[in-house]
């Protein structure tokens, strides 16, 4: 439009310069807006913004929040063995077998099958059957027999998954927060400990009451109680 309107003015100024009286008749041309006439103009906050950039999303607050509370969340809980690899699982039917029974040269075969000898105390003990009728409060090592079947029965978690330190750890108490426990936790847990063993270890801040812990390869590392 602003083409043909110049081109019109022209050719009159011309004529008149001429002295030519004459009136000149001028015909609008419609003109088709090409691509670029109808692109539209590039946001202001774009032309400082990288093209690599411009599709980049960072994560929503909501995102990192949801990634902090998973790596803070406490461990799954298990009570199926049968998920368990099978040298823990022999381990474990081993120990609790032998407590069942109420053998403890029984317990001790099992003891001295272990590829090491397993963390029974944080002190001296000398024999270990010796040691743990010692510990028990009937003398002879039937209480603890039943803490070790107690323990071996409750739910279990797998800890440590890929490092050195893996493990499978029974109860799954000896590795969960116990300020978050749930009413039916509670009473699961109430069933290995008495409520002013409860209460002291809420004092102290972790489980300080007896705990077994199995390799992968199914070496049993500890059963143990204390820090």
């Amino acid at each position: 439009m602003g083409r043909t309107f110049a081109a019109a003015l022209l050719i009159a100024s011309f004529s008149c310069s001429a002295g030519i009286a004459k009136t000149v008749q001028t015909e609008i041309i419609p003109v088709t807006p090409t691509e670029e006439t109808e692109a539209a103009p590039i946001p202001a906050d774009e032309l400082s913004v990288p093209a690599s950039e411009q599709n980049r999303q960072e994560p929503s607050p909501s995102a990192t929040q949801a990634g902090s509370d998973e790596d803070s969340a406490p461990p799954q809980v298990l009570y199926n063995t049968s998920v368990l690899p099978k040298p823990v699982s022999r381990m474990h039917s081993q120990l609790r077998e032998a407590a069942l029974l109420g053998d403890m040269e029984r317990l001790r075969m099992v003891l001295e099958s272990n590829e090491l000898p397993p963390t029974l105390s944080f002190g001296e003990i000398g024999d270990p059957i010796d040691f743990l009728k010692s510990s028990s409060g009937d003398g002879e090592g039937f209480e603890i027999l039943a803490i070790l079947a107690d323990t071996l029965d409750a739910g279990f978690v797998h800890v440590d998954a890929g490092t050195p330190q893996e493990m499978y750890v029974w109860p799954y108490f000896a590795r969960y927060p116990l300020d978050s426990l749930a009413p039916d936790q509670k009473v699961e847990m109430f069933r290995i400990v008495t409520a002013g063993d409860f209460a002291e270890m809420q004092e102290f801040g972790a489980w300080t009451f007896y705990r077994v812990g199995i390799g992968p390869d199914g070496t049993l590392h500890y059963f143990v109680a204390g820090d």
